[in-house]
């Protein structure tokens, strides 16, 4: 059993992959929706499935994809695009759905709810079989659309005296209802783009106004004249005018695309301001009504004829959007597989059967962990090529996406060292550090897309790409020594299983890490230095992310110098690489935070205090490698100072 456990394992991780790439056909009778998810809309600039809208709407509502529902006859949740098909098309039965989060008593005080105000009520036994399976939505943080409605008022008067704040100083309360109006206008957004949602059957309003146009445009024409004119067909069209200015101005979406193959992306428009052209054109825009048919389907529960329209809409599209298409096609694919979650998972179990082959078993455990990391990898790898693809640019474009490489440029030097030392010390570190890059970037995608838009001051050329992946490379090189040296404390102190032999083998990684992270740092900050030079016109300029990338580099300069002064030996050596911890994340999320410089992106609390906590846990670390020898359990026995 334990010669064959190694395959096993690495049968089951690829199994594991291989289910969530697979794509389950709906069932028969029911919506397609996962063809309504794969539509296209712009949204920011950037052309995107309906299914990435309603996905990134919820994080930055509620911050999590999944929907509770108000009644538990319904399914327990909601996948996120069925949430945004009843937002768009239902949005009364929309509204009931508990999808704002308030955490703030302050907030909850000033829209008059407390955590006892909750829709969802269940009896104790659902309460118990829901919460083992982990669908039941939280009753304390969540709440409706209907719930807020009575206080919007009060919600926009609050959000705009806490926007007269400075967003570093202000206040907890000041940010939370601040958010909260923010989030309330995208949901009132998002039920505006295909319909008007004061609207009995939209489909009906767009086929009465196409039938009463012609009558209206010569009562309008009559009227700006001075002629005789039809008065109730003219204040009809008034009417529809004043109804579509208000979907022009407000809807999110920008879904109606252009009548050709138009490259830029201005050409498309919201539904909205293309049922103000039907003015000029005198028929009203097949998407839009399309869409309103859609609607029509989806709220009269007609499932043959909803996905009809979705397939006729997507073959008319295919003729003139190939690439968009299949860019949306892949997206769509992507958010429903979630490789980094995957990834993640895999990496968790990886760091423990490493761990536990520290204990028993090493090779069988070693080999089993070594596989599942290397499975982890190749998904990781997959699902940022994919990034790349769909984003048209480098791998590296925010923080989200600097998170994952960070992470695999670890990971990858982990499969190496294991691949030549085999002694799980590898396999332990891709696993703690692959699944912690994948939490951070997990909590970064929090905010919205994180496909998005590159700003305008990374505007990008060969030299931003080459600087943003060598620099990051050194990042994660860095990081790999401090949380090898946190491998070589943490056995030392609390273990008896860091012999001479392990020791010695974790010294030389680091300090060949240490190198490469000196090399690519170096080289990484002068490629900054040329893409500077380039942009902004100057090669240096004291920017605090430049400085920043300097300290890392003079860092691991100072690591190297100590090791081949004869400073520091094995645990000196290991104290300045956790050291190194600090210097880099304070370089990669510190400067960000400062309010200053170009590459400054906003204050961000959570990330504040998160960047706090990890420094002050590499500090205690740093001060328990300081420890005498005596009171480390590996080296009692030894009468020589490492």
């Amino acid at each position: 059993m334990k010669k064959y456990l190694p395959f096993i394992v690495l049968f089951l991780g690829a199994a594991f992959v291989f289910k969530t790439l697979r794509v389950p056909e709906p069932p028969a009778g029911s919506f397609n929706l996962t063809g309504f998810g794969r539509l296209p809309v712009l949204v920011n600039g950037r052309i995107k499935p309906l299914d990435t809208v309603a996905r990134t709407s919820l994080l930055a509502m509620q911050g999590r994809q999944r929907v509770g529902t108000p009644e538990i006859s319904q399914a327990f949740v909601q996948s996120p695009i069925e949430w945004l098909t009843d937002v768009l098309f239902a949005p009364n039965k929309a509204d009931t759905y508990p999808v704002f989060k308030i955490e703030s008593n302050e907030v909850l005080d000033v829209v008059g709810l407390s955590a006892a105000d909750t829709k969802i009520q269940y009896d104790s036994s659902a309460k118990r079989f829901m919460a083992v399976l982990g669908f039941l939505p939280s009753s304390k943080s969540r709440f409706s659309f209907n719930q807020l409605q009575p206080k919007l008022a009060e919600i926009e008067r609050q959000a705009q005296l806490a926007e007269s704040v400075e967003p570093a100083i202000r206040t907890p309360f000041q940010k939370q209802i601040a958010h909260l109006r923010e989030v309330v206008v995208l949901y009132q957004r998002l039920k505006h783009s295909l319909q008007l949602p004061d609207s009995p059957s939209f489909l009906t309003e767009v086929t009465t106004f196409q039938n009463a146009l012609p009558a209206g445009v010569a009562a309008v024409r009559a009227r700006q004249k001075g002629e005789a004119h039809d008065e109730p067909a003219f204040k009809a069209m008034l009417e529809m005018a004043r109804r579509y200015e208000i979907m022009e101005n407000f809807a999110y979406l920008l879904a109606i695309p252009p009548a050709d193959n138009e490259p830029s992306l201005t050409a498309w428009s919201n539904a909205g301001q293309a049922l103000l052209e039907t003015f000029a054109t005198g028929s009203v825009n097949p998407t839009v009504m399309a869409y309103a048919t859609l609607g029509h389907t989806w709220r009269s529960g007609q499932p043959a004829q909803f996905n009809e329209i979705v397939q006729l809409y997507r073959t008319q599209l295919t003729k003139r959007f190939t690439t968009p298409l299949e860019k949306s096609d892949l997206e769509t694919r992507f958010n429903a597989a979630e490789p980094f979650y995957s990834s993640m998972t895999l990496y968790a179990y990886a760091f423990l059967l490493a761990i536990f082959s520290w204990l028993k078993w090493p090779e069988a455990l070693g080999r089993s962990a070594y596989y599942l990391v290397l499975i982890a990898f190749t998904l990781t790898t997959a699902g940022i090529l994919t990034r790349m693809w769909l984003e048209g640019r480098p791998p590296v474009t925010n923080l989200y996406s600097s998170a994952l490489f960070v992470g695999w440029g670890s990971v990858g030097l982990c499969l190496i060292l294991e691949k030549i030392y085999r002694n799980a010390i590898g396999s332990v570190a891709a696993g703690m550090i692959g699944f912690a890059t994948l939490l951070i970037a997990h909590h970064l995608s929090l905010t919205g897309d994180t496909l998005e838009m590159m700003r305008a001051v990374l505007d990008s050329n060969f030299w931003l790409a080459t600087h943003v992946v060598v620099v990051t490379a050194g990042y994660a090189a860095t990081f790999l020594a401090g949380f090898l040296a946190i491998i070589y404390v943490v056995r030392g102190l609390f273990t008896k299983s860091l012999d001479t032999v392990t020791a010695e083998a974790l010294t030389r990684m680091v300090y060949g890490i240490v190198c490469f992270a000196t090399l690519f740092s170096l080289i990484g900050t002068v490629l900054g230095g040329i893409w500077a030079d380039q942009s902004w016109g100057r090669f240096w300029g004291w920017d605090p992310k430049e400085n920043g990338a300097l300290i890392i580099v003079l860092w691991n300069a100072v690591i190297l110098h100590c090791r081949w002064g004869g400073l520091v030996k094995q645990r000196g050596l290991m104290s300045l690489a956790i050291f190194g911890n600090i210097v880099t994340s304070w370089s990669w999320f510190g400067v960000n935070m400062l309010g200053v410089g170009l590459h400054s992106y906003g204050f961000m609390d959570s990330a504040f205090v998160w960047l706090v906590a990890f420094v002050s846990s590499q500090l205690v670390i740093i001060g328990l490698a300081s420890l005498p020898l005596n009171l480390w359990r590996s080296f009692r026995s030894q009468t020589t100072a490492s």
